[in-house]
């Protein structure tokens, strides 16, 4: 997902996802369909049901920048839905966390070298004032706390687990999650900010994304249901009151609560998140006694960026093996050949391009 796309409405302005790369259909008009009927599906189930009854896969929307939960079969025909796929293959650990609690109110995720905040805020809070709260903080010593941006909330979500199946939030339970008691008067999770802008509405930089870490509620012929599922990535007016919108009624709470992250490379003077500093290892972990890895290895940092990478052993970074885009990829193989060897390979964070 890329947060360059825009949306108004129904119609598809910019998609969001990079078209130098991938091809994105936009729904059939002609047919009755909408231009932001375009969803993609994921392999990934929601583990409880969504408007009460529907079994329910995560799909994601490049033309309206949105993730949600979609039902397996037509609820009037029972017939299985059919919306649009993307096949990938390599890297089957991605996604995968590694939490470690630092003992000191803050989670260190070593397979993306982010350290979170383990409790939330405990109270909602606005944009502008969700954006304050991290950057007045503190937690652990630290001065450097910002809101996750869209991508790295995403990363923390855990879709085994949902209010309905685990009574629990959808992450790990390495971290403490504030209950709330929802709109429709039921135990729940809240919905957590990012750091990104949506741009979508008649103000398009009116609204930030966030992630349901509950139910993803809407309402519908007056009820309040699980429209769309935990994990969902949606959202909110970054002020304003509560109202509903969208075809399911989507719930808007404007005051979401806060999980606050540090760690990757931050433009200072913008704000925006350069590339995650995952792809370089984390040596106090990686390392458990420095002067044997000293002795047993050659004293060249390049080594720990291959070593985290180098899935095979071969000695050098395939592109199935890398976790970041094909265009650092390509950067970093000086003399593509299509491997990222040693002497190729980064010695530290990357630098702001030129």
């Amino acid at each position: 997902m890329e947060f360059s796309g825009s949306v108004k409405g129904d119609k598809a302005l910019y998609p969001f996802i990079d078209t130098n790369y991938f091809n994105q259909p936009i729904g059939n008009t002609s047919a009755g369909e909408r231009e932001i009927d375009a969803q993609t599906w994921s392999s990934t189930e929601y583990v409880a049901k969504t408007m009460k009854s529907d079994d329910t896969v995560f799909g994601v929307n490049f033309v309206d920048g949105r993730i949600k939960g979609y039902p397996k079969y037509n609820p009037r025909t029972q017939e299985p839905n059919k919306m649009y796929f993307r096949f990938v293959r390599g890297n089957t650990d991605y996604g995968k966390n590694d939490f470690v609690d630092k003992s000191n109110g803050t989670i260190l995720d070593t397979a993306t070298g982010l350290t979170w905040q383990k409790a939330d805020s405990n109270k909602g809070l606005n944009w502008q004032q969700a954006l304050q709260y991290a950057e007045q903080s503190t937690l652990g010593g630290y001065n450097d706390w910002r809101l996750p941006n869209a991508k790295e909330l995403q990363s923390i979500v855990d879709y085994t687990r949902s209010p309905a199946t685990s009574d629990s939030a959808a992450i790990d339970p390495i971290f403490e999650t504030s209950s709330i008691i929802n709109e429709a008067g039921e135990k729940d999770y809240s919905y957590y900010w990012s750091s990104t802008t949506h741009l979508d509405g008649p103000v398009p930089e009116e609204g930030a994304v966030y992630i349901a870490f509950g139910k993803a509620l809407g309402e519908m012929r007056g009820i309040t249901l699980d429209v769309h599922g935990a994990g969902s990535q949606r959202s909110d007016p970054k002020v304003g009151e509560p109202t509903s919108r969208g075809p399911q009624g989507d719930l808007i709470r404007v005051n979401n609560y806060v999980r606050m992250v540090r760690g990757g490379v931050v433009d200072v003077a913008t704000g925006t998140l350069l590339e995650s500093k995952s792809e370089y290892a984390d040596i106090s972990l990686t390392q458990t006694n420095n002067s044997q890895k000293s002795q047993a290895t050659p004293a060249n940092k390049n080594s720990n960026f291959i070593k985290r990478f180098d899935k095979n052993n071969d000695g050098k970074v395939e592109r199935s093996e890398f976790k970041a885009s094909d265009q650092r990829f390509k950067h970093l193989d000086k003399n593509q050949d299509g491997y990222i060897s040693a002497n190729e390979a980064p010695t530290g964070p990357p630098k702001k391009d030129r």
